[in-house]
């Protein structure tokens, strides 16, 4: 056990930190993972805090979870999860931190998380990222833990470089590469504000629904109803869920959790 664990086990904090790599649970009905009162199921990580959360990044008020971004880390489930689909419903709030606080608002939802809290950035754990950006909400991102996870997709390149979600396009597998969603501006920008021509996201102050379908090997990113982005082949397909705090605050009013079914991959089908 890492020493900072140790501490907190002495100090009594025991309530603080999960268990150790939880036997994944394959959700069997629709449940709340955020009751709109506390942080019960959940545990917090931060880059200089680790489990201690002394600027109150993470709070719940009036049914709202609010992270502030204003240290890098995240708010993660205890349980470990698999097959299933997570739905979640946030707004930006106004404030952005530095290091980003003239970047573009940016926060994430990381799927399939396992390994230490710390990863190998010191404060995410090695997973698959569902990115929440403004103009990239619903790329596919590989968050390096003593491993790097895996994912493909069809795509096609851009002269940037770039590689975007394109059914029916060569199905290419990357553990490095961001897969874009496929409506991202090759133009983009890491500026506040960023709105490029196909975005889907709300106005700030105005609520989002981002959804997740982990199905096997496969994760289905659908953004304000629509599918943006489709991966298979995952390197992981169960473990954690995080809500990233990465400079801007978010404010989050619904986490729910439910079974896979066949209408549900009927209707987010890319």
């Amino acid at each position: 056990m890492r020493l900072y664990a140790v501490l907190l086990l002495a100090a009594g904090l025991a309530g603080s930190l999960p268990a150790a790599e939880p036997v994944p649970i394959r959700p069997a009905k629709r449940a709340k993972l955020f009751n709109g009162r506390d942080l019960s199921g959940f545990y917090t990580y931060l880059q200089h805090n680790k489990y201690n959360d002394p600027l109150r990044v993470f709070t719940v008020r009036d049914g709202l979870l609010r992270i502030s971004g204003e240290e890098f880390g995240g708010i993660s489930t205890k349980d470990a999860y698999r097959d299933y689909h997570l739905l979640m419903e946030w707004k930006w709030g106004g404030k952005t931190h530095a290091p980003r606080v003239d970047k573009a608002r940016d926060s994430g939802i990381l799927v399939h998380g396992v390994g230490p809290d710390e990863g190998s950035r010191g404060y995410w754990y090695q997973s698959i990222e569902y990115q929440i950006i403004e103009g990239g909400t619903g790329d596919y991102l590989m968050v390096n833990g003593a491993e790097r996870p895996w994912l493909s997709a069809e795509v096609r390149e851009e002269p940037n470089g770039q590689i975007y979600w394109k059914k029916g396009n060569p199905l290419v597998r990357t553990d490095r590469k961001r897969i874009n969603w496929y409506g991202r501006d090759p133009e983009w920008k890491d500026v506040l504000g960023f709105r490029g021509r196909q975005d889907l996201d709300k106005p700030v102050g105005q609520w989002n629904v981002s959804e997740i379908l982990c199905d096997g090997d496969t994760i289905t990113a659908v953004f304000n109803g629509k599918v943006v982005n489709y991966g298979t082949q995952a390197s992981q397909t169960a473990g954690k869920i995080q809500f990233q705090s990465e400079g801007a605050e978010i404010l989050i009013r619904r986490i729910e959790i439910a079974p896979v079914t066949e209408k549900l991959r009927s209707r987010y089908r890319p």
